[in-house]
């Protein structure tokens, strides 16, 4: 074989073809282990998210211990600030409008931010949604969301207006937060389930995304696809190069 690849100047091309072949098709079996990765996690969200919910002081302890709480379903009861509320700009398919960060007091002393759901625009100003804005103590049920650093391309928050464009943890803390408060701070935040919701039906809760993007098999079908084109190309080209030297001797030859 490689005296043949010699004889028609195929060794460096069949050589970087191989090496082009073997690299697209790891890339391919690196996009399989990543869907199997994604599934894996894609499992674990829906089972914690679809568990009974543990109490707030409880998801804090299993968070300090591993860190590992995200999506974790979870109950606290207390009373909403409502005249503390923090908004996050979220573009909607119906128009833009906001996430409704609320800080609640629980009973034991916690002091947690709730995304209480989406607000169309027109409705930013609690007078706008008064039902929503309910006194006393109330239970909420919601999923841990832990705190993410804003990329670049993301502008600043305006804490004075309590306006942001993306869950600013430690912005929204300090702009709610209170010098005379001696309420402890949750690590995270907690996304409302939809049900029950909000009276009036603003926030509407159950924001929280479960489905994740997992385009991985695609991609690996486009890495393995794009490796057997490559195999293809250059046998084409071997078999172009081999048939043209037949030629060639053939005509030398008949010359004779």
């Amino acid at each position: 074989m490689l005296r043949r690849l010699k004889e028609v100047g195929l060794i460096w091309p069949a050589l970087f073809a191989a090496a082009g072949v073997a690299f697209l098709v790891g890339l391919g079996w690196w996009q399989l282990e990543r869907r199997a990765w994604k599934l894996d996690l894609i499992a674990k969200i829906e089972a914690r998210a679809g568990a009974e919910p543990v109490p707030l002081a409880e998801a804090i302890k299993a968070g300090r211990r591993s860190g590992d709480v995200e999506y974790a379903r979870v109950r606290a009861r207390g009373r909403f600030l409502h005249d503390r509320e923090s908004y996050v700009y979220m573009p909607g398919k119906g128009g833009p409008g906001y996430h409704v960060y609320t800080p609640l007091e629980t009973q034991d002393g916690w002091l947690v931010l709730v995304n209480r759901g989406f607000v169309p625009e027109a409705l930013k100003s609690p007078d706008r949604r008064p039902a929503g804005q309910e006194a006393g103590e109330q239970e909420v049920i919601g999923l841990v969301r832990l705190p993410t650093e804003r990329s670049w391309l993301i502008p600043a928050g305006d804490p004075e207006q309590r306006l942001y464009f993306w869950p600013d943890y430690a912005g929204m803390l300090a702009a709610v937060s209170d010098p005379k408060d001696s309420f402890r701070r949750a690590p995270f935040f907690l996304d409302a389930v939809g049900e029950p919701g909000n009276p009036g039906g603003w926030p509407k809760g159950g924001t929280t995304r479960l489905e994740l993007p997992n385009r991985h098999l695609e991609y690996a079908l486009t890495w393995f696809g794009l490796a057997a084109a490559l195999a293809a190309v250059f046998a084409a080209f071997a078999w172009s190069r081999r048939r043209d030297q037949v030629r060639q001797q053939s005509a030398e030859r008949h010359s004779r």
